[in-house]
């Protein structure tokens, strides 16, 4: 019975076969002959790709999809190319062909509101994918031991987040003055994005320092000091993080401090930097700073002269005796040369100096009534 059953379906498969290639060979070359030969294309287009050979994989990939036209990741591939190229249109054209026929896919939308927003100025049209991404609940399975995307999944919903702020950040800085309302709420509308963003990412220096920024735009310091030394603790380097932090000091006329955030700014732009006007500027601005200081710290001389009597005031050394200095360990006297020279510690030390962010306890202890 079993061994008659395989027969007759063996002749049906047959019989199946004759007709649809002698009725339906339109429908045979579009699904089966046509996917054959535009899958040969995608694949020497594909390795052309990861072998960086773009002008290649251009062409292999437009002759794949005219044979296969619903290969999103052809579509997608073919998008990121265009964007190396700098031919945005052309990739935006690309990545929704892509969307067409996979309406899913995550990244392809991620990549279409990244072009849209911040090369073309569609800031409407991406925050729309962004929000698309945020709405498709992707099911986060695993194979043990083998393949688990829950922490994919869940990193692109904080890129979304997080790419949604800066979209709505990026639309409220073309704005006037006189759209100072609908301006304040789209801000509000980032900062919403990047904490929720940050809830994810949790150790995003970029969140934390575009959260802090639109703090410092909407008004709030305290926030927005709070998460520029949480950035600064991650990516202690980052200049833009120490100087905008000292523009607010400046402003909430804590001198001392913004120095200090100035010199780290200044010391980074001048390591990093080939922009001789932007290093110049920076330094503009701590000689300013300085001199407000300055002036500020004369001032409260004059009104607490006793302080700065230094007659009055009683050193204990008896600690200090026999201690070796701390510098000592980062700084050694090369005999060869007769010069200073740093140990290997020094870096380290650096790192440690540029991490620390003192005015981060005045602005965990004060509230954003005292600003």
């Amino acid at each position: 019975m079993k061994q008659r059953f395989i027969k007759i379906f063996k002749v049906f498969l047959v019989l199946l076969m004759v007709y649809l290639l002698v009725f339906q060979r339109d429908l045979v070359r579009k699904y089966v002959v046509n996917r054959i030969i535009g899958m040969y294309y995608v694949n020497k287009g594909d390795r052309a790709y990861h072998k960086h050979k773009m002008a290649y994989s251009i062409e292999y990939y437009n002759k794949g999809l005219t044979y296969f036209p619903s290969h999103y990741t052809a579509w997608f591939n073919l998008g990121n190319i265009y964007v190396a190229y700098e031919d945005y249109y052309s990739a935006v054209t690309a990545y929704q062909e892509s969307i067409k026929y996979n309406p899913r896919y995550v990244m392809a939308r991620m990549n279409l509101g990244i072009v849209e927003a911040e090369k073309l100025g569609n800031f409407d049209d991406a925050i729309n994918q962004y929000d698309t991404i945020l709405a498709i609940h992707n099911k986060a399975w695993a194979i043990p031991f083998l393949f688990s995307n829950k922490k994919t999944s869940k990193t692109n919903i904080g890129l979304a987040y997080y790419n949604r702020g800066l979209a709505y950040s990026d639309k409220a800085l073309f704005l006037n003055d006189s759209e100072r309302n609908e301006k304040n709420g789209l801000l509000l509308q980032a900062a919403n994005s990047y904490e929720n963003s940050r809830k994810i990412l949790r150790k995003n220096s970029d969140v934390l320092y575009n959260l802090a920024l639109t703090y410092q735009l909407m008004g709030n310091y305290r926030d927005a000091g709070l998460n520029y030394c949480r950035a600064i603790a991650l990516t202690p380097m980052n200049y833009e993080a120490h100087y905008n932090l000292a523009i607010l000091l400046r402003r909430l006329k804590h001198y001392k401090e913004s120095v200090d955030e100035l010199e780290k700014a200044s010391l980074l732009i001048s390591m990093k930097s080939d922009d001789s006007d932007r290093t110049n500027y920076v330094f503009g601005v701590l000689s300013d700073v300085s001199r407000l200081y300055s002036d500020y710290a004369s001032n409260d001389m004059k009104q607490n002269l006793d302080i700065y009597n230094k007659d009055n005031q009683e050193v204990d050394t008896s600690e200090e005796k026999g201690k070796k200095h701390e510098d000592e360990d980062y700084i050694k006297f090369d005999t060869s040369s007769g010069k200073i020279v740093p140990s290997k510690d020094l870096d380290k030390k650096m790192l440690m100096n540029f991490k620390n962010c003192p005015s981060m306890t005045y602005f965990v202890n004060e509230g954003n009534n005292e600003f």
